[in-house]
């Protein structure tokens, strides 16, 4: 029997791969030993090289997955919200405020209650905040960042669809605990496996094919009528893939050996 070949991987989330290498990550390159710098240099294509080398990657004309445009919204609001923005994709009412003066001007664009998140960095839920108040307001304006505001909806559950590759490859609701007005599993949401509307998937698939991201957790909800992309996450977890008994590890080594990804 031929062995398997193995793809070439930086960062660890492929690491129960069998037909994975993961050779980790090493900032400063030279670090990497003389074998390991050939396999990266001699791939056709880099699996998850992390933020930091997906662009150096692109720019030496180097296949990543996830793709650069991937990497270039991780974890970054901003930046998500000005692409669904651009491209017209349905997106809570969103505003950004950068310094004291506008900060101050918070409330003429907004009524109590909304949304502040921390903009860059914060993930499952932490650094998000429902503003009822001009006492909470100033709390959260005092913090150093951009205010980043949302408007509120009222809404008790969201949808979190993963596509990888170009497809949806698992869907799930997540219903917020009674006194939580967010929706993130680690915050005490649950998961419901019911069906999810075709129109949900419909929304995350062109989403994703329109930013071009090809690995990452679209969150949606429905509100007056209508579905919202809230936001993408492209460090998403994996209790919703346990929860609905699948194996992660074996999607992906299924997806390298199909070349889907």
């Amino acid at each position: 029997m031929m062995p398997m070949k193995k793809v070439i991987a930086l960062e660890a989330r492929l690491r129960g791969c069998k037909n994975v290498l993961t050779l980790g990550v090493r900032p400063n390159f030279s670090d990497y030993d003389p074998e390991a710098a050939s396999l990266i240099r001699g791939a056709k294509k880099i699996y998850y090289p992390t933020r930091f080398y997906a662009d150096l990657f692109d720019a030496m004309g180097k296949e990543t997955f996830p793709g650069y445009h991937t990497y270039k919204c991780v974890q970054d609001k901003i930046r998500q919200t000005a692409l669904l923005t651009l491209l017209n994709i349905p997106h809570p009412r969103t505003r950004v405020f950068y310094g004291k003066r506008q900060k101050s001007l918070i409330c003429d664009h907004f009524r109590f209650p909304f949304i502040g998140k921390i903009p860059k960095g914060s993930a499952m839920g932490r650094g998000v905040f429902l503003i009822k108040n001009q006492d909470e307001l100033s709390v959260y304006c005092s913090l150093p960042h951009p205010a980043y505001v949302q408007e509120y909806l009222p809404i008790k559950s969201d949808i979190r669809v993963v596509v990888i590759g170009n497809k949806v490859v698992h869907s799930y609701w997540r219903i917020s605990p009674s006194n939580e007005f967010r929706s993130n599993v680690a915050l005490g949401a649950t998961i419901n496996l019911n069906s999810v509307p075709q129109n949900a998937l419909d929304l995350a698939l062109y989403t994703a094919k329109m930013c071009r991201w090809d690995d990452v957790g679209i969150d949606i909800c429905f509100h007056d009528g209508k579905y919202y992309v809230l936001e993408a996450n492209m460090k998403y977890g994996k209790e919703g893939f346990r929860t609905a008994g699948i194996d992660y590890t074996t999607l992906m080594e299924t997806l390298i050996e199909r070349e889907e990804i």
